[in-house]
């Protein structure tokens, strides 16, 4: 009877140990899940960094500085899928930042997905920044959801960095758009697209869940990882003591 009873402790102890190990390694895998998703989301922001700086380097093919210094938002999306297979579609990740009466707030988070109907086919993936040009803008930017061209009205946006002063760089439009294919900027319809919180690389950016209300009008700290996105956006976006510009 000793024997037996000895075996099963043996036994009970084996099973408990290996139920540790399957514990181990779930938390490992979870560990290396969160580690993932940490650098994918600053590798983003630092691409989104990386974008604004290469498009402003070329003065008569950069966003104008009219257009830079009077944003209220700033949202870029590197390297966004544009699919036209029969019908095109769009499907991207980046990150956004809001003007504030203490300069630029933290980063956001956001997705961009969307299509439009005609007979297309390729494929290609286009970088994309989008300026918010005025406070109505701004709101829908906030409200953490808004379609293009039902909620905000959006334009292809001038180019060059000494643009006209006469230009009507706002022209009418809530977003002004800039995309580029291959380093060449081409013309896209974002119409229809949904713009939103991307929720889950909001909890792994700032810890825990925060809404774009709160991000965007400056009630959080950024990040230090947010730091080349941010520093690229107060370099390109100083504005001039003419507020009428």
């Amino acid at each position: 009877m000793k024997a037996i009873s000895m075996k099963s402790e043996l036994g009970i102890g084996r099973a408990f140990l290996a139920a540790l190990a399957v514990l181990a390694m779930l938390s490992a895998t979870s560990w290396a899940a969160d580690d993932k998703d940490q650098s994918d989301i600053d590798k983003r922001i630092d691409n989104a960094a990386h974008v604004l700086n290469e498009i402003m380097a070329t003065p008569e093919k950069a966003i104008p500085d009219k257009i830079m210094s009077g944003a209220k938002c700033i949202a870029v999306i590197p390297s966004m899928v544009k699919i036209a297979i029969g019908f095109g579609g769009n499907h991207g990740k980046g990150v956004a930042t809001c003007r504030t009466a203490n300069g630029w707030s933290a980063v956001a988070p956001i997705t961009i997905t969307g299509g439009s109907w005609g007979l297309q086919l390729g494929g290609q993936a286009i970088d994309l920044v989008m300026i918010i040009t005025n406070e109505q803008g701004m709101q829908h930017l906030l409200s953490s959801k808004f379609k293009v061209g039902a909620d905000a009205s959006a334009a292809a946006g001038p180019v060059g960095r000494d643009a006209a002063a006469g230009t009507d760089w706002k022209m009418n439009a809530e977003i002004l758009t800039y995309s580029r294919a291959r380093g060449v900027f081409a013309g896209i319809d974002l119409s229809g697209s949904a713009i939103s919180q991307d929720k889950d690389e909001t909890r792994v950016l700032y810890g825990k869940m925060v809404s774009f209300q709160d991000i965007l009008s400056g009630q959080v700290p950024p990040p230090s990882s947010a730091n080349p996105f941010l520093e690229a956006v107060g370099k390109y976006s100083v504005q001039s003591n003419n507020p009428q510009q």
